[in-house]
């Protein structure tokens, strides 16, 4: 090695002594196959999109387009840095500009950013653009937030992240209570959240007269874009009176999902909240490109560079490789499953909501419960054991014992027919087999909060 071109200091100097090991670690010597075999074998216990059928409800766990991950990591696309000069970014600008054309279609609503990294990210972006639309036409005191009891969790927690209180609207039979909201309805409203198609599976049919009731109190319509999937092509947010919505991407658009990430949430909303929207946006000035920042109303930048561009570039691809007809082919796809699904489940798991679903629905496992002592947690377990990863569960609360199964546009009849008979094959099993269920995982049930916030770290080897 060349002579160090800094002065050498002992490491001793350097850390203090009790940080210092008094000898090497005891690493093991291990030849190239066993360390590859070592952890590919690790790299099998995982569940993924790629390995096993998914059906997790309202995370639109489905199968990530291949020529997507190719294209996205294209020299011209990965090798780019966002300090180069924007004569050197067309491509990419024209991209992203492009993307927000799409976007903004498929939407309904005219304006957009790609800066959220994430659908919640999204929503509290959305709804900082709003605080400072009501400060603009000096509304201030308009500081509550509603939505509905069967909302995502993120509504609520984005509202008091943005100097919101939440306020919670009861649901009749999965859709929204007009009476309830109605009498909630004041001058210190400021936005309505509202997942349509909601976390139930059930289009809310009620959407132009919760519009419009919200537009009379002056109010502002948020739609939770998480359930897209089934109505791409199908039902635009803007067209039905949101006038802001956030995507996630890696649920509609095949961005890689799990895992923390990365992720992305760009938002689309109405003309009279575009100025406030963050900076930079890429605007097009005759054949050239740019980033546009100056927005002087601008809430600001809330994401470094341009957003998580990997994800919005497989967005892009997948919304090129489908098209208009194909958009709308996934959708339609998706709800048929859904809908074959929910008329074989329900014969042994009720479904409380609706004969008839959208992308995903909510069967229970109450009735299981009380006859068997099984729960929905038992039968999540022990799908693991023939190969399935669970639904999920005990979400939304408005449902005992919920299991949410989306079965999403990617999987085959035959599939779907393999999850039924294992499902009904699960809830005709002994209640002790399904307690200590799953058997064939080298974890059985870990306190998964625990284990979340104390991990047990140590090095395996060999």
């Amino acid at each position: 090695m060349p002579k160090c071109d800094v002065p050498e200091t002992p490491l001793s100097e350097l850390l203090p002594a009790d940080v210092l090991a008094d000898n090497p670690p005891a690493l093991p010597e291990l030849a190239e196959p066993e360390v590859v075999r070592h952890y590919t074998n690790l790299s099998t216990l995982n569940m993924s999109v790629d390995t096993h059928y998914y059906p997790l409800g309202s995370c639109t766990m489905k199968y990530n387009p291949k020529r997507n991950e190719r294209l996205a990591s294209l020299p011209g696309i990965v090798d780019l840095h966002p300090y180069q000069p924007e004569d050197s970014l067309q491509g990419m600008l024209q991209l992203l500009y492009e993307l927000q054309q799409f976007l903004t279609e498929i939407s309904g609503l005219p304006a957009i950013s790609l800066q959220p990294a994430a659908g919640a990210h999204g929503e509290w972006t959305a709804l900082m653009s709003a605080a400072a639309y009501f400060r603009s036409i000096g509304q201030e005191q308009r500081k509550l937030v509603l939505s509905p009891d069967s909302s995502h969790g993120t509504n609520p927690a984005s509202a008091q992240m943005a100097g919101f209180t939440a306020v919670t609207v009861r649901t009749v039979d999965g859709a929204v209570d007009m009476d309830d909201l109605r009498s909630k309805l004041n001058d210190q409203v400021a936005v309505f959240m509202i997942t349509n198609p909601s976390t139930l599976g059930l289009f809310e049919t009620q959407m132009a007269e919760i519009a419009d009731a919200v537009h009379a109190a002056g109010g502002l319509i948020y739609l939770d874009g998480a359930n897209m999937n089934a109505v791409l092509g199908i039902s635009r947010p803007g067209d039905v009176g949101a006038d802001m919505m956030h995507y996630n991407p890696h649920k509609t658009f095949s961005g890689p999902h799990g895992g923390g990430g990365p992720g992305a949430g760009p938002i689309c909303v109405a003309e009279k909240i575009a100025p406030f929207l963050p900076s930079p946006i890429v605007v097009k000035e005759g054949d050239k490109y740019r980033l546009d920042y100056d927005r002087p109303e601008s809430i600001g930048r809330v994401r470094t560079f341009f957003g998580n561009v990997g994800v919005l570039v497989r967005a892009y691809c997948y919304i090129l490789s489908y098209g208009p007809d194909g958009l709308k082919a996934v959708s339609e796809n998706a709800v048929l499953n859904a809908n074959y699904l929910l008329s074989k489940i329900k014969h042994f798991l009720p479904v409380p909501h609706g004969l008839r679903c959208m992308h995903e629905f909510v069967a229970s496992a109450a009735k299981l419960k009380q006859e068997k002592g099984v729960t929905a947690m038992d039968i999540a377990k022990r799908l693991l054991d023939y190969g399935f990863h669970a639904p999920t569960v005990y979400f939304p609360l408005t449902v005992p014992e919920a299991m949410m199964v989306e079965p999403t546009e990617t999987e085959s009849k035959e599939m779907l027919d393999a999850f039924v008979e294992i499902l009904f094959r699960i809830t005709e099993e002994p209640a002790e087999l399904l307690h200590e269920a799953p058997h064939t995982t080298p974890i059985s049930r870990p306190n998964e909060v625990q284990a979340a916030r104390q991990p047990c770290l140590r090095a395996v080897c060999g």
